[in-house]
C-alpha cells in the first residue's frame, strides 16, 4: 500500500541541526518533484522546500542558506538538512509528491500526495 511519512524530527537548541527524512512506498520517485512543509499553531501551512525531477530546487526566504534539500535518483527516500536552527522553524515538518510537470512549486496545494509530518522543537 502507497505510503509517504516524514521522520527525523527531535527537540534541540537554537543553533542545533537536524536531518529529516521523507520515506516512501509505492512511489517511483524519479518522476515526482518532492517538497518539504511546516505548520506552527497559528500560522499558515509553508513551503519550505521544493526540488524538481531533475534535482533543480527551490527555497522559502526563511530557510534559504540554512536548509538543504536532496534525493538520490533511484532511492525511495528524500531529505531535508536543517542547520543553525531558529525558535521560529518550530512546527510540524511534512513531505509531499506530485507528478513532474515542469519545475516544482512551494504552494501545498500543486502537491497530489501529501505525507505524515515530524515535530521539531527548538529552543532558545
Amino acid at each position: 500500500q502507497a505510503d509517504i511519512a516524514a521522520s527525523g524530527g527531535d527537540s534541540v537548541q537554537a543553533g542545533g541541526s537536524l536531518r529529516l527524512a521523507c520515506t516512501t512506498i509505492g512511489f517511483n520517485l524519479d518522476s515526482y518533484n518532492i517538497a518539504w512543509f511546516r505548520s506552527a499553531p497559528g500560522k499558515r501551512r509553508e513551503g519550505i522546500s521544493c526540488m524538481s525531477d531533475r534535482h533543480v530546487s527551490l527555497y522559502a526566504e526563511s530557510v534559504k542558506g540554512r536548509f538543504t534539500i536532496s534525493r538520490v535518483n533511484g532511492a525511495p527516500m528524500f531529505y531535508l538538512q536543517m542547520t543553525s536552527l531558529q525558535p521560529e522553524d518550530t512546527g510540524v515538518y511534512s513531505c509531499a509528491i506530485t507528478d513532474a510537470f515542469g519545475a516544482c512549486k512551494l504552494d501545498p496545494a500543486e502537491y497530489k500526495y501529501p505525507g505524515r509530518g515530524t515535530q521539531v522543537t527548538v529552543s532558545s
